[in-house]
C-alpha cells in the first residue's frame, strides 16, 4: 500500500478543518443572528457547494486561480510559482467545497442557544464578543465539533474538486480518492480495495466518535435515562 496519498490527504483535511474553524465561526454567527432582509442570498451562497457538481466548482476555482487570473498572477509574483496544481490550490478548493459542512452545524447550534441568556449577558454590560465566547460558544460545543469533524471527513473523500484543481501529481496533489481511481484504472483492485477499506474504517471511526460525543444533536431516538 502506498502511504504517501494517505498522509497527504490527512494533512490536507487537518489544514482545511483548521481554516474552516476560523472562517466558519463568524459566518455562522452572522447567519444566525443577522436581521438583514436579503440574508437568504448569503445562505444560498454558503450552501451552494452542497448542490453544485464538484467538477463545476473545481472548474471555476481553477479559472479563478489560473495563471491568467489576478489571483494567480498575484500569487506567482509573491511566491514564484502558480497556485493551480499545487497543494495550496487544493487547500483553497477544499475550503470552498467543505464550507457549508462547517457552517451549517455551527449555525444550527447557535440558533438553539436560549436568547434570554444572550439578552441577560448584554444587559449586564458584556460586549457581543464577550457574550459569544462566554455564553454562545460554550453552549454550542456540540455543533462546532460536528462542523469540524464533518469538514474533515468530507475532505478525506473529495475527488472531483481536487482532480480539477490539483490534477494528479504524486506526492503533491494525489489524494486517497485519486489514488484509488488510479488503481482501478490500472485494474489493481487489490491495492484499491486496501486503500478504500482504510478510508472507510477511518471515516466510520471519525463519525462514530462524533456521534458518541454529540449524542443530543445527532440521536434519532430519545435517550433513555
Amino acid at each position: 500500500m502506498n502511504w504517501t496519498p494517505i498522509f497527504l490527504t490527512v494533512r490536507l483535511a487537518f489544514m482545511v478543518c483548521t481554516i474552516l474553524f476560523v472562517l466558519a465561526l463568524p459566518v455562522a454567527y452572522w447567519l444566525t443572528y443577522s436581521r438583514w432582509r436579503w440574508k437568504f442570498i448569503a445562505e444560498s451562497v454558503v450552501a451552494l457547494p452542497l448542490v453544485l457538481p464538484p467538477t463545476v466548482l473545481g472548474f471555476y476555482v481553477l479559472v479563478a486561480i489560473g495563471s491568467q487570473s489576478p489571483i494567480g498572477q498575484w500569487y506567482r509574483a509573491w511566491f514564484g510559482h502558480g497556485l493551480a496544481f499545487t497543494f495550496e490550490g487544493l487547500v483553497l478548493a477544499s475550503v470552498l467545497y467543505s464550507f457549508p459542512f462547517a457552517v451549517q452545524p455551527m449555525a444550527a447550534a447557535f440558533a438553539l442557544v436560549d436568547p434570554d441568556l444572550i439578552s441577560a449577558s448584554l444587559i449586564l454590560g458584556a460586549s457581543r464578543t464577550r457574550t459569544f465566547f462566554r455564553i454562545i460558544l460554550p453552549l454550542s460545543t456540540g455543533g462546532v465539533l460536528t462542523g469540524i469533524v464533518l469538514s474533515f471527513a468530507h475532505t478525506l473523500g473529495e475527488f472531483g474538486v481536487v482532480l480539477m484543481v490539483g490534477g494528479n501529481i504524486p506526492g503533491v496533489t494525489r489524494t486517497v480518492a485519486i489514488a484509488i481511481f488510479d488503481d482501478v484504472q490500472a485494474l489493481n483492485y487489490r491495492s484499491a480495495n486496501h486503500t478504500a477499506l482504510l478510508l472507510l474504517f477511518f471515516s466510520f471511526a471519525v463519525l462514530a466518535v462524533t456521534y458518541a460525543i454529540n449524542r443530543r444533536i445527532w440521536a434519532v431516538w430519545p435517550q433513555h435515562r
